[in-house]
This record gives C-alpha cells, sequence and structure tokens, in this order.
C-alpha cells in the first residue's frame, strides 16, 4: 500500500509546487471555478484518488521490495515526464518562444486570433519537444500513473481501477474538446499546428 500511496502523495507535492504552471491549463482557462471544478476537485476526484489506498487497507497486496521498487521508479518516471512537458510549455510562453528544447531551438508557430471585442493577439504553439511527439502526449503520463498507483491492488478486483477507467474517458475526450476549441480559436494556424503534429496522444496510434 506504501507505494500506491508514496507515488500519491509525490503527485500532489508537484501539484501544488507547480500551482501557478496549473493556471494556464484549460480546466481553468475554459472550465473556470465552476460547479464543475469546485465540486469534482472537492469531492469526486478526492475520493477516486483515495479509493485505491481505502481498498488496500481492507485488502492488503504484498509486492515484495524489487517489484515495489520497479513501480514505483515508473510511476516517479511518468510524474516527472507530465511535469517536464508541461515546463516547456510554460518555458516558451516565459522566453516568447526563444529557448532551447532538447537542446535545439524551439519549433513554433505563432498563431493570430481575434478576441470577441475585435483586440488581435498572438499564442505560441510549440511543436517539438514533448509537445511535437503527440498534441497530448502529456496525458499519456498522466495515465500511466494512475494504473502505477493503482496497479499495486492486483487484478482480483475492477473497483482499484474505477480511477484510471474514468481519467482515461476524460482525457481521451478532452483531446477532441481540445481540438474543437483551438481549431475555432486559431483556424488556419491551428491547420498546420496539425500538420507538424499530426497525433493527438499516442504518436502512431491516436
Amino acid at each position: 500500500m506504501w507505494v500506491s500511496c508514496l507515488l500519491q502523495m509525490v503527485y500532489f507535492t508537484k501539484f501544488f509546487w507547480w500551482e501557478a504552471g496549473y493556471m494556464r491549463t484549460i480546466d481553468i482557462m475554459v472550465d473556470r471555478a465552476g460547479y464543475y471544478i469546485c465540486w469534482g476537485c472537492l469531492v469526486y476526484i478526492t475520493g477516486f484518488y483515495t479509493s485505491v489506498s481505502l481498498y488496500l487497507v481492507n485488502k492488503p497486496v504484498h509486492l515484495g521490495g524489487p517489484l515495489s521498487a520497479v513501480i514505483l521508479f515508473l510511476g516517479v518516471l511518468s510524474i516527472a515526464i507530465n511535469f517536464l512537458a508541461d515546463k516547456q510549455k510554460q518555458d516558451i510562453r516565459e522566453s516568447d518562444g526563444k529557448c532551447l528544447i532538447w537542446g535545439k531551438p524551439a519549433k513554433v508557430i505563432r498563431a493570430k486570433y481575434v478576441l470577441e471585442s475585435g483586440e488581435k493577439r498572438e499564442s505560441i504553439l510549440l511543436a517539438s519537444g514533448w509537445w511535437g511527439v503527440a498534441r497530448h502526449f502529456h496525458y499519456v503520463p498522466e495515465l500511466l500513473l494512475a494504473f502505477f498507483w493503482t496497479v499495486p491492488a492486483g487484478f482480483e478486483n475492477l473497483m482499484p481501477y474505477s480511477y484510471v477507467i474514468f481519467l482515461f474517458f476524460l482525457l481521451t475526450h478532452r483531446t477532441f474538446r481540445d481540438d474543437e476549441k483551438c481549431g475555432a480559436k486559431y483556424t488556419t494556424f491551428w491547420e498546420t499546428y496539425r500538420k507538424h503534429v499530426p497525433y493527438k496522444m499516442i504518436p502512431g496510434i491516436f
């Protein structure tokens, strides 16, 4: 059980340490602090996050040292990749696209758009680094992390995997939401971006 709990604590610590970056996510920029976010964060998600730990209290599984270490390492690696992907986008915005990504100048598309007020603005779409692998590749380590903190429960019961299943459908649906939102906002610039980064989440598959 300690593997599952430790991975959750590392994830929560990363979240609060990087809290400023969360303000630029689709949750805040599109959904904002309405019922969907407030009730979901305070009630729904918190119950799902802890469901694995509660399950393991009643049905503990002894993984052994080597297997525990492997699961823990892969879980922490998933957190690190997710964080580094988000950090790349934050670095691009802060440097106005003038920074190195994986040791090379960042590939960016400067997408112009018009607000409802008629004001013209510009956004930077990153097409290299983790964001060149797929448009939402950072969802993959997020899903893997959920799996790694759930798999210590074993495979005797589907209940501990409720959060993994929920997150899979949530993030998959979100890729379509984001495509629709960005397509309407950036028009031809988004089409250009999609040509550079053709896959939504998993290279060669989706």
